[in-house]
């Protein structure tokens, strides 16, 4: 007799979503889905709104990645508004972005996705959280994690106003600029940084890289799938977090496209399945195949490992050097291994430590020259960051007075959505034989999510269906009269 198991809810991520497993007669997994059953449609509701207020009110999308929609939204305005910014409002925007990077990517390895590795995999339900965490690696380790989150904080606060949701940024440049002692102050934390970061890295050398266990589970087939890869890259095809072309490399590692952000809807589309609130995203040029990989699917990643991929290197030394290091250990590059992203994710954060530091240093970041006053009737403007869950646009189009008209959003986990879903499907068949589950097995298939660091919350704009609208009406007597579904 054919069964069906539920995970709901996932757990350790941001947003909400449930995975529904159905096992065939043999008890053997026939299928398995990530649904996402939660409807933000901020895409809809900022119609009608002024253009400059998108980057204040996109960031309510999530109380996690705020930062990454305020500044997409104010590369968006720029664009809307054809201002370009001064060479200090610049920096000082990229200077911020890399603090919120390091915070973000401290968040996900000890709070979120860690937890699988440092607890471990089949660790009881209520030890895979941040205390079992600090059991297992003791309170300093856990008060050094505090700190530099505390701080990183601290200066996004000093930065940009608000530390959840930051008001600093607008069309042309920003509000608020550096002065000397603040930047004093930012390269103090940035020290800091880089040495919690080479800690963090650390940690994942002894607990998991030493582990074979670990090891084995990281680069075997259960969490393997061969994709495309893109992510923002500069003039030298590094990794950017705040500005450059977008590329893609294809399955094997070579270039496929590169373009820019203006011109995304050449290359990425979006498809939509019946049973979820989120789009799944392919490259256009190669279609949409299906939950397959391959070079022949239009299937590709973002985020952390695949923004390594995408890229010939990170221009920070010490990063560089763990980059290289990586590669190595996994067999060379590209490497696609789902639970790789984890230590990319704290190799990214090594290289914001760094370039935190290299910017703060910069005597440009306390000019006051801040910003360019936009005089051009706004049209259209299009804007893209790498969040921490991985590339993201904001793309506006409004009347002459700069009223929103029409919105897309597309974030990181669009993006990955495709591929989560493939991850959660193979890993659901490789763990569950015949009808053999247990708490263990199914955190290990919650585990491939969490590698992508999901934000379901900010993914949410599709509209397949309808709600699951029910009107019931009554009489006095509490009878149903009438039942009008949707």
């Amino acid at each position: 007799m054919s069964r069906k198991i539920t995970i709901d809810p996932i757990t350790r991520l941001e947003g909400h979503g449930k995975i529904e497993i159905f096992l065939d007669d043999e008890g053997d997994v026939k299928n398995a889905y990530l649904q996402v059953p939660e409807l933000r449609g901020f895409e809809q509701f900022v119609v009608g709104r002024p253009a400059e207020e998108m980057a204040r009110i996109t960031p309510r999308i999530c109380g996690v990645c705020p930062t990454a929609h305020h500044m997409a939204s104010t590369k968006a305005l720029d664009d809307l508004f054809k201002v370009d910014p001064p060479p200090a409002a610049k920096k000082i925007r990229e200077l911020f972005y890399s603090v919120f990077m390091l915070e973000d990517h401290t968040l996900h390895f000890f709070f979120l996705g860690g937890p699988d590795f440092v607890v471990g995999p089949s660790a009881p339900a209520a030890e895979r959280n941040i205390l079992g965490v600090l059991g297992k690696v003791g309170l300093e380790i856990g008060g050094k994690v505090i700190k530099i989150r505390r701080e990183c904080r601290e200066l996004m606060t000093m930065m940009a106003g608000k530390v959840i949701h930051p008001v600093f940024g607008l069309p042309g440049g920003i509000s608020k600029g550096i002065k000397k002692e603040e930047a004093e102050k930012i390269q103090e934390v940035a020290k800091g940084g880089v040495e919690f970061a080479k800690f963090a890295l650390k940690i994942f050398e002894d607990v998991v890289l030493k582990n074979k266990e670990y090891v084995d589970l990281i680069t075997g087939d259960i969490y393997y799938h061969k994709t495309y890869s893109m992510g923002l890259v500069d003039g030298y095809n590094k990794v950017n977090f705040y500005d450059g072309d977008i590329r893609v490399v294809n399955p094997d590692g070579k270039e496929y496209v590169k373009f820019k952000a203006q011109d995304y809807l050449k290359h990425v589309a979006e498809h939509v399945e019946p049973w979820s609130y989120i789009k799944f995203l392919y490259l256009k040029n190669v279609g949409w195949k299906g939950f397959v990989d391959g070079i022949d699917s239009g299937v590709y990643r973002v985020a952390p490992l695949a923004r390594l991929n995408t890229s010939d290197g990170i221009a920070t030394p010490l990063a560089q050097t763990e980059y290289e290091r990586m590669y190595e250990t996994l067999g060379g590059k590209p490497a696609h291994f789902t639970l790789a992203f984890h230590w990319a994710r704290l190799i990214e954060s090594l290289y914001a430590a760094e370039n935190m530091l290299k910017l703060s240093q910069d005597p440009e970041i306390t000019d006051t020259k801040i910003r360019n006053i936009p005089t051009t009737t706004p049209k259209e403007g299009i804007g893209v960051v790498e969040a921490p869950r991985g590339t993201l646009f904001h793309h506006y189009k409004t009347d002459e007075k700069g009223i929103i008209e029409e919105a897309n959003l597309i974030v990181g986990t669009q993006n990955n959505s495709a591929a989560i879903n493939m991850g959660i499907q193979k890993a659901a068949k490789a763990l569950i034989k015949k009808n053999k589950v247990d708490d263990g097995i199914l955190n290990m298939i919650e585990m491939t999510f969490r590698a992508y660091d999901p934000c379901h919350a900010c993914g949410t704009h599709s509209l397949p269906g309808h709600l699951p609208l029910i009107i019931r009406i009554f009489n006095s007597k509490g009878e149903l009269l009438r039942q009008i579904k949707n």
